[in-house]
């Protein structure tokens, strides 16, 4: 197939790391790698695009550009990846309609509660009409699959397992060794955490856990707690890891995705609240590298874990819970292993890209 590709939020090579650049990207790598022809039909950002009304301009310039690169690409079919209320897919409805091409969306989304909001009404409405213009869409997310319900019939929806490409994460023995030996650990038990420091959830996240396992420190538990990531509250949180949890934190700094398997393969088990996350990418990778898993109970993390058997998920914000999973896993290992196992079995099963991604194809192509 030749297809045009467009990822309004964030296009491909975007600098700053996200789950969704990491989709969007396996998406594109996935298509290229089953021999069809990938054109990115433009690197338009559209996030929140619509309140800015001298960026109007832009927005029909490109959609004349994007229609000389549609022209002579002469495409099977559009697939835009990820568009909501705050990117609407500002190019693909019109240009589709104008050169009779397919158009398909993967991860789109539909949440009504913010036509009652004046910031994202606009972007609502422009997302309904994307989303209502394709002839298939894709969602990961099963809390999208029964919102898009509402508006697209059913045949026109489908639900692709999320996951990635489990070979890229896989437990490594000398990476293990190299990994404790970086971060001087003796003999205790490692916890492992990563997110970027934003101020946001994520930041919030962390510090919450934390304070939180200043629990297991009066227990007198031994343990080592090695976070990766960086971002503007590194400072702030090293400062609170000093206060809270003296001597037990490393910062392990920002790692390539390419080589997070080793960050993975040096630890016992991962944790991180991931409050109101929409899925998680950390939670697979950290399973295909055979760890077990601790988490809140909310969000799109339930659907990326087997609960209690490769992860233990909590109630949100529930510290006594949280740390008790926590010290079930610290001190037996045992338990840790055989959940670890498990882990990376369940993410080579249900959660294979090489797999699901299959079937993505398979209904892709029926529309050609």
């Amino acid at each position: 197939m030749r297809i045009c590709f467009y990822a309004p939020l964030k296009p491909l090579g975007h600098p700053t790391p996200s789950g969704d650049l990491i989709i969007a990207t396996g998406l594109y790598d996935f298509l290229i790698s089953r021999g069809h022809q990938v054109l990115i039909a433009s690197t338009l950002r559209s996030r929140w695009i619509y309140l800015k009304p001298w960026r109007y301009p832009e927005i029909f310039k490109e959609r004349i550009h994007t229609a000389k690169r549609i022209k002579q690409f002469s495409p099977d079919l559009w697939l835009t990846y990820h568009c909501y209320y705050k990117s609407p897919d500002l190019l693909g409805p019109a240009i589709c309609k104008k050169f009779h091409i397919p158009y398909c969306i993967f991860q789109g989304i539909y949440s009504t509660k913010q036509r009652r909001r004046l910031k994202g009404k606009i972007g609502f409405y422009l997302n309904r009409y994307a989303l209502l213009q394709a002839v298939q869409l894709f969602t990961n997310r099963e809390v999208d699959l029964k919102n898009l319900q509402r508006i697209i019939p059913k045949e026109k929806i489908s639900y692709i397992r999320p996951g990635i490409f489990p070979e890229s994460f896989c437990f490594d023995t000398s990476a293990r060794e190299s990994m404790r030996e970086l971060w001087q650990i003796q003999d205790e038990p490692v916890i492992l955490s990563a997110a970027m420091f934003r101020p946001d959830v994520k930041t919030q996240g962390l510090t919450w856990m934390i304070k939180a396992l200043t629990k297991l420190v009066r227990d007198n538990i031994p343990f080592k707690l090695v976070i990766a990531g960086d971002g503007c509250k590194r400072e702030a949180l090293m400062k609170l890891a000093e206060e809270f949890l003296p001597d037990r934190v490393v910062f392990a700094g920002k790692i390539a995705r390419e080589k997070m398997y080793q960050f993975y393969s040096g630890g016992d088990f991962f944790i991180f609240p991931g409050i109101r996350e929409s899925l998680g990418m950390v939670f697979l990778e950290a399973q295909s590298c055979n760890l077990p898993i601790i988490a809140f109970d909310n969000g799109g993390i339930p659907e990326v874990v087997r609960q209690n058997e490769t992860a233990f998920l909590t109630t949100p914000f529930d510290e006594e819970s949280f740390c008790r999973a926590v010290k079930q896993l610290l001190q037996n290992t045992r338990q840790r292993n055989t959940m670890g196992q498990a882990a990376a079995a369940f993410i080579r099963t249900r959660h294979n890209l090489n797999t699901n991604y299959l079937s993505f194809e398979k209904i892709l192509m029926s529309h050609v």
